[in-house]
């Protein structure tokens, strides 16, 4: 049996697009993926529990956290920080167990910098007034919030570039769909299977 690492997944996109509800969904469906949990210094919304939604922390110990070289990436954005935890991030893929990161932008493109192997997915809205909608109808933000979040998504979407593949969050069983195809074709890749072939007969004689 050949010895391979896991595949980093990384979901990302503008703030409205509905990365957390299509990863809600792809993981009530999906069982070989393992979520890597975020960390944020952002309130909580109604119904999001800490450590599963994300890990919620005071400005203070995401500073810490900083300073320790404890996260993989972390971003500033609308006046939040937003991170990774390094550590169950490198034991798993180590594992050889896939996982799958929901992340803004800003922390995406640092994560391509020490992980230029894993797959970066931008989730985009079928239309700017589609995530304009979206944002309003959550309730949680003022006017000037909603007009800051909405001029970071145009600067964010300018950005897809820098990522693999594109998903339209039209309907959600249709992104989750598409999503769990990019899973399963980057497995059957041929670099990367061909990698882990050449390792495993370079470590054995026959």
């Amino acid at each position: 049996m050949i010895d391979q690492k896991g595949i980093l997944f990384i979901l990302s996109g503008p703030s409205g697009v509905g990365k957390g509800t299509v990863r809600k969904s792809l993981f009530e469906q999906s069982t070989d993926l393992r979520y890597s949990i975020s960390m944020t210094t952002r309130d909580p919304r109604e119904g999001e529990v800490d450590g599963v939604d994300y890990f919620f922390k005071s400005r203070e110990e995401f500073e810490s956290l900083i300073e320790q070289g404890q996260l993989i990436e972390h971003a500033e954005y609308v006046g939040n920080y937003y991170g990774t935890p390094r550590q169950y991030v490198e034991e798993t893929l180590d594992q050889g167990k896939d996982v799958f990161l929901e992340i803004e932008v800003q922390g995406a493109l640092k994560v391509r910098e020490n992980f230029p192997q894993g797959v970066f997915i931008f989730l985009i809205p079928p239309s700017l007034e589609e995530l304009k909608d979206r944002i309003v109808n959550r309730g949680t933000e003022t006017e000037e919030k909603v007009k800051n979040r909405l001029l970071a998504a145009k600067e964010e979407i300018d950005m897809m570039d820098a990522y693999d593949y594109v998903v339209v969050n039209d309907e959600i069983d249709h992104a989750v769909s598409k999503v769990q195809s990019i899973v399963s074709s980057e497995h059957c890749k041929r670099e990367r299977v061909a990698h882990q072939f050449k390792k495993a007969l370079e470590e054995n004689t026959i």
